[in-house]
């Protein structure tokens, strides 16, 4: 296989990304969005990749038994059209595979649920349409509800809707609206509100630490789980 997939870097094992798996992380370099709190400003500007997708490939082949998952996130993986091909070596080898995305490429999450090449997949739900553009960069939503309509409204495999809060970019009020979307979409899932967390590292806006915590007064979703906050 060719080395045309930017991959930044691999995991070796986790037991916290992908739920009753014991899995590897594939890091790809590039992203659409430009979110000032992101941790990874090296990833998501990254155009070029560090490992040859032959050789996680071959990891994954050596690992085989020991690990049972492959866990596809960035940055943006499914930028790439090449990712079809690579996930179809990935399954051949019996592993369960999930997908960490924004939502903004439809037709490639749809494709890969059309040959039943995932089995988990973690939307990221970023904001309420009117604060969109400040927390992503990106004007344009559309592509995103297109996303999250056909994950609702499918059944072939299970989702998780998660939205990171930093009080600085979105309030109650913003988490509340987009709990009474996904209510009016008709997800069915747990969707779980993250508090950001600040690293030793710069994030990619430079964003300063939050003054709060964001309180947790969702009422409009009845299976809403709070991580990362402090009590």
């Amino acid at each position: 296989m060719n080395s045309v997939l930017p991959i930044h870097d691999l995991t070796p094992f986790t037991m916290l990304d992908f739920p009753d798996k014991m899995a590897a992380i594939i890091w790809f370099s590039g992203c659409n969005m430009r979110c000032p709190y992101c941790h990874n400003p090296d990833i998501v500007k990254g155009k070029s990749g560090k490992l040859s997708q032959s050789a996680v490939l071959s990891f994954l082949k050596d690992r085989f038994g020991l690990l049972d998952g492959a866990v596809l996130s960035g940055g943006e993986a499914t930028l790439y059209q090449e990712l079809v091909p690579f996930v179809r070596e990935i399954r051949m080898m019996g592993y369960a595979v999930k997908l960490d995305t924004n939502g903004m490429r439809p037709k490639v999450v749809r494709h890969l649920l059309e040959e039943n090449l995932v089995d988990y997949i973690a939307l990221d739900y970023k904001a309420p349409p009117q604060k969109f553009k400040a927390v992503t960069g990106i004007k344009n939503k559309s592509p995103f509800d297109e996303t999250l309509d056909f994950l609702c409204a499918q059944k072939k495999v299970k989702i998780e809707i998660r939205t990171t809060v930093h009080t600085g970019l979105l309030d109650e009020k913003d988490v509340e609206a987009i709990a009474q979307d996904l209510r009016q979409r008709g997800y069915k899932g747990r969707y779980y509100v993250q508090n950001y967390r600040a690293a030793p590292r710069k994030n990619l806006g430079n964003l300063p630490p939050q003054q709060r915590e964001l309180e947790k007064s969702v009422q409009s979703y009845p299976d809403i789980a709070y991580r990362n906050f402090s009590a």
